[in-house]
């Protein structure tokens, strides 16, 4: 099975000149989505972590079905001000504006070793926030994986650059 044939690109979405993967249609079949599960859980086997934080919001997607089939807690890093309690935040510039991620001081043990886990890889600047920002609460991170990486923006390179094990299912 070809998971990029459940992976249209939206050109200039939101902004002109990115090309935006929709992975709805992915998704919405049974069969791609239960692939796509598996070849993450293939990617995550070779990392050492004992918990998975999903980034908001498509990465909430595969970073649950990841969690649920290898019996993993879940965390998830949310955008601005959507945690009740007290939280860290880390802000991160992207390739049409910028943002913050989010997480709550209290969700994970001391000792965690975090599994970031993503839908698609682009310039890396969300992943490098996200590992940021475990370690800003006190977590070790473990590396991250992606469905997809868009291919030419470099995003592995530029992860590694920052000293973060990566690996991506597929590039486009």
């Amino acid at each position: 099975m070809n998971l990029l044939d459940y992976l249209p690109g939206v050109p200039d979405f939101p902004k002109p000149g990115i090309l935006f993967r929709d992975i709805s249609p992915l998704l919405a079949n049974p069969d791609a989505f239960k692939e796509a599960t598996r070849q993450l859980e293939a990617l995550a086997q070779r990392f050492d972590y004992t918990h998975i934080l999903g980034i908001e919001s498509r990465g909430f997607i595969f970073a649950t079905a990841l969690a649920q089939q290898t019996h993993t807690g879940l965390a998830l890093a949310r955008k601005p001000n959507k945690l009740p309690l007290a939280s860290h935040r880390e802000s991160y510039g992207l390739e049409y504006g910028s943002d913050s991620l989010e997480i709550q001081q209290s969700t994970l043990p001391a000792d965690a070793r975090v599994l970031i886990v993503d839908d698609v890889l682009a310039t890396g600047g969300t992943i490098i926030a996200a590992s940021k920002l475990l370690q800003k609460a006190g977590f070790g991170v473990a590396g991250a994986i992606t469905l997809l990486e868009i291919d030419g923006l470099h995003g592995s390179k530029i992860l590694n650059e920052n000293g973060i094990a990566n690996q991506t299912v597929m590039l486009a």
